[in-house]
């Protein structure tokens, strides 16, 4: 049985064979007035993919179809559905729902809402796992279902869902922008995008890296300066200089957080989105009364957000770096083995849906 009471998808069922995708049956969510049924066309590969089948955040319901960077067209609406017709691009980021009924929900905080629901590995209130983006199919609320300009190929357009959103609200929330430096750490899947978005909002950009063959990908994105934090005593010549970093590394666990924060502008944000498998380091508070520095972090962002990032990267032609894999088992197997590995340049879209799902309606 096929849609719509059945999607595809292709799934892991152990987190110790986490790379072992197998093509499953996905039973979705009754749909409701406010749900709309996307036919995939492209998912980025997100590190919270590798983290989740990995095991590195813990236990996930099994089996599993990751992927909240999906791409696809409309292809039925429900009765209440106002923002999206048949036949539109439209994309789904990490969050699938949320209550819309809280305070946080009414005042554009929806992706802190306590009852929120993931895009993959959460429970909806009749019990039904949410899937992801590796499958024929995703169900979505009309809420965090978003318009994709026509203008922004696929395979970028998809990791700004979840990378993209995940860098450029805080600095949207911080108010980067003309006379501000900015620095963004670490120069990856994440971090590329921050460098993006800090420049075309207008700030002056240092990408902070201990990978010195970066640069000139970092040059090129918009970064005014390249600092190499891998050289002795690198923090000394930077004290009190950026008002704001956006820390988007894996590996902050191994960091001396102390030479970081000593970095930051009087009163300003380290600010994390990169979040690794392991604690933070310790850190005395001491360390923060030299500058008032804050340690921050946050969470994707909200629909305004997505709108206002979307619009600013198709009127920009804004371009983040983008590798494209077929999707099939091997492809998904290749693509969370690369992100785990730490080989991409600088985010993985699966493509090619139709070769696989050629009985797709």
């Amino acid at each position: 049985m096929g849609y719509p009471e059945n999607f595809e998808g292709f799934m892991i069922e152990d987190q110790k064979k986490w790379s072992d995708f197998k093509r499953l049956p996905i039973t979705p969510k009754k749909f409701e007035d406010n749900d709309i049924d996307i036919q995939i066309e492209a998912c980025g590969v997100c590190g919270s993919d590798v983290h989740t089948i990995t095991g590195g955040w813990g236990e996930c319901p099994l089996p599993i179809c990751v992927g909240h960077e999906v791409i696809g067209k409309a292809i039925k609406v429900g009765s209440k559905v106002t923002t999206i017709k048949v036949g539109d691009r439209v994309g789904v980021g990490a969050q699938i729902k949320s209550c819309m009924k809280c305070r946080l929900c009414k005042t554009d905080q929806e992706n802190y809402c306590v009852d929120k629901v993931d895009t993959y590995g959460a429970p909806y209130q009749d019990g039904t796992i949410a899937q992801g983006g590796y499958a024929s199919h995703i169900r979505a609320d009309e809420y965090f279902t978003f318009k994709i300009p026509d203008n922004i190929p696929i395979e970028m357009a998809a990791p700004m869902l979840c990378a993209g959103i995940t860098t450029y609200s805080p600095l949207v929330r911080a108010g980067v922008g003309p006379g501000k430096k900015v620095a963004i750490l670490g120069i990856g899947g994440l971090g590329h995008y921050g460098i993006m978005w800090a420049n075309a909002l207008g700030a002056e950009v240092t990408a902070l890296s201990h990978s010195p063959n970066k640069k000139d990908d970092a040059l090129k994105l918009g970064a005014k300066h390249f600092v190499v934090t891998g050289e002795k005593d690198w923090h000394k010549a930077h004290q009190f200089e950026y008002d704001f970093i956006l820390n988007c590394a894996d590996m902050t666990h191994t960091f001396d957080l102390k030479n970081y924060m000593s970095t930051v502008n009087i009163n300003g944000d380290f600010h994390n989105v990169g979040l690794p498998d392991e604690p933070l380091p310790t850190i005395m508070a001491q360390d923060f009364a030299a500058n008032g520095a804050k340690l921050t972090g946050s969470h994707i962002g909200n629909r305004p957000e997505m709108i206002a990032m979307f619009k600013l990267a198709g009127e920009k032609q804004l371009k983040p770096i983008i590798e494209t894999i077929q999707l099939s088992e091997k492809g998904c197997k290749e693509a969370v083995e690369r992100v785990k590995e730490n080989k991409v340049r600088y985010r993985i879209t699966l493509i090619g849906y139709d070769k696989v799902f050629t009985d797709r309606q």
